[in-house]
């Protein structure tokens, strides 16, 4: 494909050429979480309540970083695993969670996605989240609306009152605990029911494709949100902060994704 010179935007033409081979990538890490070997996934504990890496967290990591860094030499790689977000604003910038939902794939609950952002002076321009175990491969170009396996999606048209509320508990922050279930409850009041996935990538994507209306956690990462905040928004939806602001990628934020403004 061809090379992206420092100094160059990302044009249109040569979105579809990066956003394919980010796919690929994408789904060779997918094939490496489905066939772990899951005697030896060699688990550690970070900073914060139940934050766990494997070494498939680190070895999927990279290999993202050594091939993403193929189709866009002069990025600058952000990986959960790096725990930087050193140079978010430089002129191309990839975030990505090599494992998000990382809980999940430990106990080996098949809800975990590869979450891939490719940032253009800040701004996301393709945006690519796979589950492997449901092989359901989500992307988006800015401008360009929003996928899952080839096939456009939407977000829902139904009102809150006939929606599903997924969120997250933002298990690494204990201070956020009791507000996460409180406003849990709040919707769960108003809507039809309420779901916990432990992925907020996946998440994001089930707002995009329809499948339910809010997602709301109050404390993530930007690798967490990058990739499937703008799936959401080319699929109709809307994503700020828990206080409608717009959200952050130079640092960790709330995030409120809906399929319209209330």
């Amino acid at each position: 494909m061809s090379t992206i010179e420092s100094g160059n935007r990302i044009t249109k033409e040569l979105r579809k050429e990066i956003r394919d081979a980010i796919c690929n990538v994408a789904r060779i890490c997918g094939e490496m979480l489905v066939h772990a070997d899951r005697d030896s996934l060699r688990i550690e504990s970070k900073q914060g309540q139940a934050n766990f890496v494997t070494k498939y967290d680190v070895s999927v990591e990279a290999y993202l970083r050594e091939h993403l860094l193929q189709i866009v030499p002069d990025a600058v790689f952000i990986g959960e695993e790096s725990e930087t977000l050193s140079g978010v604003g430089a002129e191309h910038a990839f975030i990505v969670d090599p494992i998000d939902g990382t809980t999940n794939f430990i106990k080996d609950y098949h809800a975990s996605a590869i979450s891939i952002a490719l940032l253009d002076e800040g701004q996301v321009v393709i945006g690519v989240v796979y589950n492997p175990y449901l092989d359901e491969m989500f992307w988006a170009e800015h401008g360009m609306g929003a996928f899952c396996n080839g096939e456009r999606i939407h977000v829902s048209d139904q009102p809150l009152e006939n929606g599903l509320v997924l969120f997250g508990t933002s298990p690494y922050d204990k201070e956020l605990w009791k507000r996460s279930f409180d406003l849990a409850y709040a919707y769960f009041e108003k809507a039809l029911d309420i779901r916990r996935s432990g992925s907020a990538a996946l998440d994001l994507c089930s707002i995009a494709a329809g499948r339910a209306e809010v997602y709301f956690e109050l404390q993530l990462s930007p690798w967490d949100y990058a990739a499937g905040s703008l799936i959401v928004e080319e699929a109709g939806g809307v994503v700020t902060d828990i206080d409608g602001e717009p959200i952050q990628f130079e640092r960790p934020s709330s995030i409120l994704a809906q399929n319209k403004q209330r």
